[in-house]
């Protein structure tokens, strides 16, 4: 097991990777991303970051991130927006790897904390969540705006 981050070539793969994920999580029909937008958000802007971990050369998992930051703490975090590994490639320590390399990139950046958001219905991920001892943020809720109601606001 190896990992790896992205460079512009691998646009298609993080795709692929992002709509087997809306796949598992029922969600295709929102993936609206193109390797455009991919290469200009992560690339260009460098909104965004992705690690591969790799079994044999090839790409059996993802992960994609970015900085956020905390007010209380005073300093950055990590958010984990996706965490995806190869159905056939599951149960290897794959996405327990990924995680605990997302970790020590959060502190070799200095960074408090590292977080991330689940479905709740999807209790073999929250299963594993909490046996590395993450814990669930129960009292907040997480609100969105987008599409209409993003513009309308905007207005």
């Amino acid at each position: 097991m190896n990992f790896r981050f992205v460079d512009e070539a691998d646009c298609p793969l993080i795709l692929s990777f992002i709509r087997q994920l809306a796949a598992y999580e029922k969600m295709s029909d929102q993936v609206i991303a193109t390797e455009k937008l991919l290469r200009e958000w992560i690339f260009i802007r460098r909104k965004a970051e992705v690690l591969f971990v790799c079994e044999g050369g090839r790409e059996v998992g993802f992960a994609l991130y970015f900085h956020n930051f905390s007010t209380f703490l005073g300093r950055a975090g990590i958010y984990l927006e996706d965490i995806f590994v190869l159905p056939e490639h599951r149960h290897k320590g794959y996405g327990k790897a990924l995680l605990k390399r997302l970790a020590e990139i959060t502190v070799e950046r200095g960074c408090g904390r590292l977080e991330w958001a689940c479905l709740d219905w999807n209790e073999p991920s929250i299963g594993f969540y909490r046996s590395l001892g993450a814990v669930p943020m129960d009292e907040w809720t997480i609100y969105r705006v987008t599409g209409a109601a993003l513009d309308e606001l905007a207005k």
